[in-house]
């Protein structure tokens, strides 16, 4: 099982292949086509993201002391950035998901190429995923 810190890494690898910022978006646009989507049963006001423009919705189950995490949104470059966050920290421990930094995304030059509302949604995506990872610590055996 590869480490967040690992996962992020090559994220980082990955967008800086591209020479410039349409294809990253275009990039991102298709990692939200891959997105591991949210059952329409939790499109739910309790799992929209607050602070976000456009709706987006997280759903955590934890199964084996690992939370794992779907989602979907109705803007495309938001389901892209979404499923970065989702690909970083799905299939992770608590622990790890509440210990781990989120600087990949300024190393990917996520938040200066956002409009101020997008990056607000994107600190918003990472505070719910944080949120449900203490919630879960919990439960942890």
């Amino acid at each position: 099982m590869q480490s967040i810190q690992e996962i992020q890494d090559e994220i980082i690898d990955e967008f800086s292949m591209f020479e410039d910022w349409e294809e990253r978006y275009q990039y991102m646009i298709d990692l939200g086509k891959d997105l591991p989507l949210i059952d329409d049963q939790f499109k739910t006001e309790d799992n929209i993201i607050k602070g976000c423009q456009s709706k987006v919705w997280v759903h955590a189950e934890m199964d084996d002391n690992k939370i794992s995490f779907t989602a979907d949104s109705d803007a495309i470059i938001t389901k892209g950035i979404i499923a970065i966050l989702i690909r970083a920290f799905s299939n992770q421990h608590p622990k790890d998901i509440l210990d781990a930094n989120t600087d990949f995304i300024d190393a990917i030059g996520l938040k200066e190429h956002l409009s101020p509302t997008r990056a607000n949604g994107l600190v918003s995506m990472i505070k719910q995923i944080k949120m449900y990872a203490i919630a879960y610590q919990t439960q942890v055996k």
